[in-house]
């Protein structure tokens, strides 16, 4: 998988590790935006029709690492 790299205010950062409970800041931003991406999915499944059904189905689950 290709990485990006971004920077963010360090106030922001220690925010974002204490809130995932990590020591590293890539770490959690990158559990932050899985769970972000993995709640829209649920709610999109909850909210969609029956036709969007055929769309959601194709979907593979992210695996996780850690």
């Amino acid at each position: 998988m290709a990485k990006v790299t971004i920077s963010l205010d360090s106030d922001l950062a220690i925010e974002v590790m204490l809130l995932a409970g990590t020591r590293s800041p890539q770490d959690a931003v990158e559990l932050i935006v899985r769970d972000y991406l993995a709640k829209g999915r649920r709610t999109e499944a909850r909210t969609a029709d029956a036709s969007a059904q055929d769309r959601l189905a194709g979907r593979r689950p992210v695996a996780e690492d850690g």
